[in-house]
C-alpha cells in the first residue's frame, strides 16, 4: 500500500516530462534528431567520415595535380625538357641521375619490380632519360605526374603537394625509398627544375621580366628553397642582394597550430593550400583574398586579379577539406634515439622552460603559441623584409617538433642561422639571457630531441 503513492508520483512525473518534451523540443520529437533514429550511431558515422577524409586526403596530397599540367606541360612545356631530343623533346633530356641531383625523389613502392632489377644490374639505366619517362609512367616520381597518350608518349606533366612536402627514406639508394609525407624536401632545387622548361616566356611575362632575368631569379633559389610571393610582389631579392626565397617548411605536426607559414598572417593550413594550389602550382580552381588587391604591396597580384581567381571548372576547392584533414593527421616524427644525448636533453628541458625563456613563445607541447602565434620583426630581433611581404607584416612562431628533419639548409625562414648554436647566439643577444657552456649544450640537445 505504501508503494501506491510513489507509483502515482512517478506516473505524474513521466506524464509531465512527456508533455514538456512537446514544448521544449526534447530529442524524442526534435526533427533533427528524429532523422538519426534507426541509423547507425553518429559516432560511427564520424569515424567513417574521418577514415574517408584521411584516405582521400592522402591520395590528393600524393597524386592530385589540380589540373596543373595545363601550366607546367601545355604552357611551359617542361615535359619536352624531360624527354630530350631523342624522344621527341628538346635538349639532352632528364636522366634519373640528373633528376636525383636536383632533389627529385622516387617512391620505391611504385617502381615496377622489373625496373628495380634493371637499376640494380645496370647503373647505365640511371643515365638514360627513357628511364625517367618509365618512372613517370609508373607514377613513381614523388610529386610529379606524367600525362601520356594512347601510344604511351609523354604529353604533359603536372605537380602535386608532395613535390615539396614529401621525401623518401633512402632505403633503396639515395633519393629512392619509401615516402615520408610532410617532411620538407630540402634537397629539392625547384628553381633549377623550373628553369629547364623550354617556354619560360609566359611566366616571365606575368612578372614583367625578360626570360634571362627570370632564369637568374630561379637559379638564385638553390636547394630546399622556394619563393611563393615573387609572382605577387616582384621582390625577388632582399636588400642585401640575397635571394628572397624561403626554406620549404614541414607539413607535419600542424594539428592545434593556428597559422601555417613563416609569415603566418597569410592564413592557416587550408588557406595556404588554396593559395599554393591556385597561384603557385598552376592549378585550376577558386581563390579569394582581396588583400592581394593592394597594388602598393602586391603590384603583380593586383594587376592580374589573383585574389579573385576563378576557373570555369574548379579542380581544387572540393579537395581542400580532405587535404587539410590528412595534413593535420601527420604527426611530427620523433628523432632517432642515438641522434641526441638523452641525459643532456633532460637537463636542457629545464633550461628551455626557464632560464633561456624559449617556452615563452614555443609553448609545450605545441611549441608555438596557442592562439595568435605571430610577432613583429623587432620582437625577434631580425629585419622585417620577409614579414613585410605578408598582409599583416608579422613572423610566425614556428613549431619545433621534428626539428631534426629541418637541419639541412639552416634555420629561420631563410636559413640565415647555419645551426642551432647560431640560433642560441641570436636569442642570447635578443633576450639577454646568460647560459653556462653546459646549459647551452644541454639546451641544444633538448632541441634536437623534440
Amino acid at each position: 500500500m505504501r508503494s501506491a503513492p510513489l507509483a502515482i508520483l512517478l506516473a505524474g512525473i513521466l506524464l509531465w516530462a512527456t508533455s514538456c518534451a512537446h514544448v521544449t523540443g526534447d530529442v524524442s520529437t526534435d526533427p533533427a534528431t528524429q532523422a538519426q533514429q534507426g541509423r547507425q550511431s553518429f559516432g560511427d558515422e564520424s569515424k567513417a567520415n574521418a577514415d574517408r577524409l584521411y584516405d582521400e586526403g592522402k591520395r590528393i596530397f600524393r597524386d592530385d595535380t589540380f589540373g596543373s599540367e595545363a601550366f607546367w606541360g601545355d604552357t611551359l612545356q617542361l615535359h619536352r625538357a624531360i624527354l630530350g631530343e631523342k624522344q621527341g623533346g628538346v635538349g639532352p633530356g632528364l636522366s634519373p641521375k640528373d633528376a636525383l641531383k636536383v632533389g627529385l625523389k622516387v617512391d620505391q613502392v611504385r617502381i615496377p619490380k622489373a625496373a628495380i632489377e634493371m637499376i640494380k644490374k645496370q647503373a647505365a639505366s640511371l643515365e638514360n632519360p627513357e628511364t625517367t619517362v618509365a618512372l613517370l609512367k609508373a607514377n613513381a616520381v614523388v610529386g610529379v605526374t606524367g600525362k601520356f597518350d594512347r601510344e604511351g608518349k609523354l604529353q604533359s606533366v603536372g605537380i602535386q603537394c608532395a613535390l615539396c612536402h614529401s621525401t623518401v627514406d633512402d632505403s633503396f639508394s639515395p633519393g629512392i625509398g619509401r615516402r615520408l609525407d610532410g617532411w620538407p624536401n630540402r634537397d629539392l632545387n625547384v628553381g633549377a627544375i623550373v628553369a629547364l622548361a623550354p617556354n619560360l616566356k609566359a611566366y616571365a611575362d606575368r612578372l614583367g621580366l625578360d626570360t634571362p632575368k627570370l632564369k637568374s631569379i630561379l637559379e638564385s633559389w638553390g636547394p630546399g628553397k622556394y619563393d611563393a610571393e615573387v609572382n605577387q610582389d616582384g621582390k625577388a631579392f632582399r636588400p642585401d642582394g640575397k635571394s628572397a626565397a624561403t626554406l620549404l617548411p614541414a607539413a607535419f605536426g600542424l594539428a592545434g597550430v593556428n597559422l601555417h607559414t613563416y609569415t603566418g598572417s597569410w592564413g592557416n593550413v587550408t588557406y595556404w593550400n588554396a593559395y599554393v594550389a591556385n597561384t603557385q602550382m598552376g592549378g585550376q580552381g577558386t581563390f579569394f583574398d582581396p588583400r592581394l588587391d593592394r597594388a602598393d604591396q602586391y603590384p603583380i597580384a593586383a594587376k592580374n586579379k589573383v585574389g579573385h581567381t576563378r576557373h570555369d571548372v574548379d579542380l581544387i576547392t572540393a579537395k581542400l577539406a580532405a587535404l587539410q584533414f590528412y595534413q593535420l593527421a601527420l604527426p611530427a616524427p620523433s628523432p632517432p634515439a642515438k641522434s641526441f644525448d638523452q641525459n643532456a636533453a633532460a637537463r636542457g628541458q629545464s633550461v628551455f622552460n626557464a632560464k633561456a625563456q624559449c617556452a615563452t613563445c614555443h609553448v609545450p607541447p605545441l611549441f608555438t603559441e596557442p592562439g595568435w602565434n605571430v610577432h613583429t620583426a623587432e620582437e625577434i630581433g631580425i629585419d622585417d623584409f620577409q614579414a613585410s611581404r605578408s598582409p599583416d607584416k608579422r613572423y610566425r612562431t614556428t613549431p619545433l617538433r621534428g626539428l631534426f628533419t629541418r637541419m639541412k639548409g639552416g634555420f629561420y625562414h631563410d636559413g640565415r642561422f647555419a645551426d642551432l648554436n647560431a640560433v642560441v647566439d641570436h636569442y642570447q643577444g635578443v633576450l639577454k639571457f646568460n647560459l653556462t657552456d653546459q646549459e647551452r649544450r644541454d639546451l641544444i640537445e633538448y632541441l634536437k630531441s623534440l
